[in-house]
């Protein structure tokens, strides 16, 4: 599946680096399903989005997502892309921006004829610029936060819910951006996300690694944060599974919500086993 992860530092402004690969030799494993791309987004300190992604055709196009890069701001997501939609081009590599909030998805959707249609029907067929069913799915939550006039949690349970009743699903896993905020959704349960809640006492600098992201923040010695992630990516007991259904919400003062609010599992559940070769691959690429 395509790697998440999301920083949230707060009224805070602080520089992380991130790199977003290992070595390419190390990738280039015949075990292990090579990434199609990569991106980092940010908020700055004066509330502006910043996106930097590249798409990996082959692993002559790996140095961007090799590199170390530096990015100064309060809230920041990075995310690795196995593509199962869309092809290698950067209008298709997450994350994404409308409506100024910052967006990045894993999962499968299908029926995205039927997707296409209700983005015309509300309006916001012209948000989707790329081919993949992720920048679908923000269009379809972008025109329901404008139905709710700015409600951001109302129009992605609203957009959610519509997905869940009208097209096949395997996973919709969810990490959405302003400068001050930062809402993730994990739904339903195929797919993992955690969260690490390093508000209290006095944490470490911030040094994390997974299978493809690593973050370093020296800045955030004895300061909080709360971090989301595909996967726990160190031994900190504090890591936390979101359950299926549940909607995270961190505000500008890393206050914490947490409310159920897709209960039900999809009506049109994809298995595993009803992906495509493609798609089960990407969704799976470690096997």
């Amino acid at each position: 599946m395509c790697r998440l992860f999301a920083l949230h530092a707060g009224s805070q402004v602080v520089t992380a680096t991130f790199w977003l690969l290992d070595a390419p030799d190390s990738l280039a494993e015949q075990s292990r399903r090579n990434p199609d791309g990569t991106g980092l987004g940010v908020f700055d300190g004066h509330g502006q989005p910043e996106l930097r992604k590249q798409p990996i055709a082959a692993w002559q196009d790996a140095d961007f997502a090799t590199e170390a890069h530096d990015m100064t701001g309060t809230t920041f997501v990075a995310h690795v892309r196995y593509a199962t939609t869309g092809a290698h081009e950067v209008v298709n590599t997450h994350p994404f921006l409308q409506d100024g909030r910052i967006f990045a998805h894993n999962g499968v959707v299908e029926g995205l004829d039927v997707l296409d249609e209700r983005l015309r029907q509300v309006g916001a067929a012209d948000l989707v610029a790329g081919h993949t069913d992720s920048e679908r799915v923000f269009a379809l939550i972008t025109a329901a936060i404008r139905a709710r006039r700015g409600d951001v949690a109302g129009g992605l349970v609203d957009a959610l819910s519509w997905l869940a009743a009208n097209v096949p699903i395997y996973a919709v896993n969810v990490l959405l951006s302003t400068a001050t905020e930062v809402w993730a959704l994990r739904y339903p349960e195929p797919n993992q996300l955690y969260m690490l809640d390093r508000r209290d006492g006095a944490p470490p600098s911030l040094a994390l690694r997974s299978r493809r992201i690593r973050a370093h923040a020296e800045q955030l010695r004895g300061r909080p944060a709360v971090v989301f992630a595909s996967e726990p990516m160190d031994d900190d007991p504090r890591w936390q599974l979101i359950a299926p259904g549940e909607l995270v919400h961190v505000d500008a003062g890393l206050q914490i919500t947490r409310d159920l609010v897709l209960p039900d599992p999809p009506t049109h559940q994809l298995r595993r086993a009803d992906l495509s070769t493609v798609a089960a691959a990407a969704q799976h690429p470690f096997g």
